[in-house]
């Protein structure tokens, strides 16, 4: 039995490998776009933080309030690249040789998903290096950090796969980028730039049960020593809904589109 099963998982896992080596092969080529989708999240953090951070009360300095949401905004503008990858995937006709070459669907959304929290991680960590500079000061022991970070990645793996179910459903390249304006638009009815009691009051409970606001409030509370309860496990909650969901409906819309 676990010869059957090491000679089924080992070419579906060298697939995967080799469909994410190509993925970010593709990244490099397509340096715009990887620009782009880091450049922005930073320049997001200078406006708020010098054009509307001398407006705005948190109780502490702005950037040290604003920096975990510009962290989830930063894995939301990355996303987007990965559903214009799928997009284009599908609609140039690369998929019908891939499956001439008896590599499966799943190994194919692997590779873009790895490509994509590679991506992300790389421009979160340029962000955070930023933020550092422009004041931001985190006082989290390393447990904490570790913890900020898995829950971070658990995102960036999560809303990728949910970018490559968009990537599936929409019918051209184009569409995909605009599908993926919604998931950038997430973080701010959220705690991400103000306090949510300063919102309006029909607001309010939207903006405290969507799955971006647990996600920034424990990283906040994480990366600043700050009681967090359990909200951490909410976030892996919603991160773990989201995979299960997208993965799903990744796989459904796959068989669709490749009949």
């Amino acid at each position: 039995m676990s010869d059957a099963l090491s000679r089924t998982v080992t070419p579906a896992l060298t697939a995967a490998m080799t469909m994410s080596g190509r993925s970010i092969r593709l990244s490099r080529r397509n340096v715009d776009a990887v620009i782009t989708s880091m450049m922005l999240p930073l320049m997001m953090m200078v406006v708020f933080i010098y054009f509307f951070g001398g407006a705005i009360d948190t109780g502490t300095a702005y950037v040290t309030y604003v920096v975990p949401g510009i962290l989830v905004l930063c894995a939301a503008f990355g996303a987007s690249t990965t559903a214009v990858g799928v997009s284009e995937d599908m609609k140039g006709g690369i998929i019908d040789r891939f499956r001439s070459l008896d590599v499966g669907g799943t190994a194919i959304l692997t590779g873009h998903v790895a490509a994509s929290t590679l991506r992300n991680l790389l421009s979160t960590a340029l962000v955070l290096a930023v933020a550092l500079l422009v004041g931001f000061r985190p006082s989290a022991s390393p447990a904490a950090w570790l913890a900020a970070s898995g829950i971070l990645i658990a995102f960036l793996i999560a809303i990728s796969w949910l970018a490559a179910a968009v990537g599936l459903l929409a019918r051209s390249p184009e569409a995909a980028g605009g599908f993926t304006f919604f998931m950038s638009f997430l973080p701010y009815p959220s705690s991400a730039f103000v306090p949510i009691d300063t919102m309006p009051g029909w607001l309010h409970s939207f903006a405290d049960h969507q799955p971006v606001t647990p996600l920034i409030e424990s990283l906040r509370g994480l990366l600043l020593s700050e009681p967090v309860g359990t909200t951490p496990w909410t976030a892996l909650a919603w991160c773990a809904g989201i995979m299960a969901v997208a993965t799903g409906a990744s796989g459904v819309l796959f068989r669709m589109r490749t009949r």
